[in-house]
């Protein structure tokens, strides 16, 4: 593989479909050139990786330079927190990652998410609700309108934000989006002030709020996060900021892009928007076929080898910068049949949507579930659905890869 067909897929140009170019790169399952990383395309090794323990997530492991091809577009944290378990190595990882699974989903908490269906379902119509009021069904933008306010008041109801702070997440959740899709446009200086200023804003409320709730707990996850004493000890006021700034970030921008690119990819398949419109428990298979064949996290850029790895025959040397290519992964021939076709009944699915391993999606349970619901909803409610704009425009985000913008109309929308 030479840097230019890496370059290529990374290339806004190629954003709307950077598949063939995955197939071109999976030809040489581990490639590299010069100084650039080294590129792991197809399933089988992406997988056994992502299990690898002499694979770290920690940056200050990664010897190598010249791996710089995507500028900030990757760093979904910046530098105003300490990192996230979601870049650390075990065992920091494994104490963060279990401390703050306690209150989030089983075995310690088992109904959180689910406990939440109701309310996940009521924000849904409440957004569809806002549509119809707003009398404009000839031009509905679905990410502006639904798909980006519907995740941050999700994590916001998860945390246990009061509802009247709620709007102050609205605006701090899209300055930190757009620090994450570079504008070639803006003063990158600027732009570069106000991430920094919102996250300091979101630093400062959250604080304020994880020392409120250590002297008046409720039962929301943030008070969990501040005032748990389990085996691996108490979070540190620190630990619970990174942690919750983690799922706000983290768990807003993927689930904005998989709605998105879900009702992308039905409206592009009519057949497949018809059977959900009927049957809702499809749902559940379509959101795990659409993480496999459009999933919101394209690529893991920034793995470090701790030792030296022989991958498909080509050694990895210790301290080398990988980039693991899930989507490449998810549409390999090897793996899935006919991958390139999206199939809502395929069985077998084991994709790479939500990673795998110690790093898997932490909020996949929350994730699915926004999703599904979502989806179901959509489907159900708008009637005869299209496309204004096919390919609609993308964000610049090479590795969130979804649309910035979904021109729909449709004829009506049913109660």
């Amino acid at each position: 593989m030479s840097q230019a067909l890496l370059r290529e897929i990374i290339d806004y140009a190629n954003r709307a479909n950077p598949y063939p170019l995955y197939e071109e790169l999976r030809k040489t399952p581990v490639s590299h050139d010069g100084d650039g990383p080294y590129v792991v395309s197809t399933y089988y090794e992406i997988h056994s990786l992502l299990h690898d323990p002499r694979i770290s997530s920690d940056a200050k492991n990664l010897k190598a330079t010249g791996d710089d091809l995507l500028g900030d577009a990757s760093d979904e944290e910046g530098t105003t927190l300490p990192p996230s378990f979601l870049k650390l190595d075990p065992p920091d990882h494994d104490r963060l990652r279990r401390m703050t699974n306690r209150p989030f989903g089983p075995p310690h908490t088992p109904h959180r998410v689910h406990d939440m269906r109701d309310e996940l379902g009521g924000l849904v119509t409440g957004l569809i609700d806002g549509i119809v009021e707003t009398g404009q069904l000839d031009r509905i933008d679905l990410v502006d309108q639904f798909a980006y306010p519907f995740p941050v008041s999700v994590i916001c109801r998860l945390l246990g934000i009061p509802r009247e702070d709620e709007p102050r997440f609205h605006v701090w959740a899209e300055t930190l989006a757009a620090s994450l899709d570079p504008d070639p446009d803006a003063d990158p200086t600027q732009r570069g002030q106000g991430s920094m200023d919102a996250r300091m804003e979101l630093g400062m409320y959250l604080a304020g709020l994880i020392e409120e709730r250590r002297k008046n707990p409720g039962d929301d996850m943030l008070s969990q996060l501040a005032t748990a004493d389990g085996p691996d000890g108490a979070m540190t006021t620190m630990e619970a900021l990174s942690t919750s700034a983690l799922l706000l970030i983290a768990g807003h921008e993927t689930t904005v892009n998989l709605i998105t690119n879900g009702m992308l990819t039905l409206l592009r398949h009519p057949e497949a928007l018809e059977r959900l419109r009927n049957d809702p428990d499809l749902a559940v298979p379509i959101v795990e076929e659409l993480l496999r064949y459009e999933p919101p996290v394209q690529l893991l850029p920034q793995r470090t080898t701790l030792s030296d790895i022989e991958v498909a025959g080509v050694t990895i040397p210790k301290g080398a910068s990988v980039w693991l290519m899930l989507a490449s992964g998810n549409r390999d021939p090897k793996r899935f049949e006919n991958p390139d076709r999206f199939d809502p009944d395929r069985k077998d699915i084991q994709h790479l949507g939500l990673g795998s391993g110690i790093h898997s999606c932490f909020g996949a349970p929350l994730a699915r579930q926004e999703a599904q619901l979502a989806l179901s909803e959509l489907a159900r409610r708008l009637e005869n659905p299209r496309l204004l704009e096919d390919p609609p425009q993308y964000r610049q985000n090479s590795v969130l890869r979804g649309p910035r913008h979904l021109p729909i109309a449709c004829d009506g929308i049913r109660p």
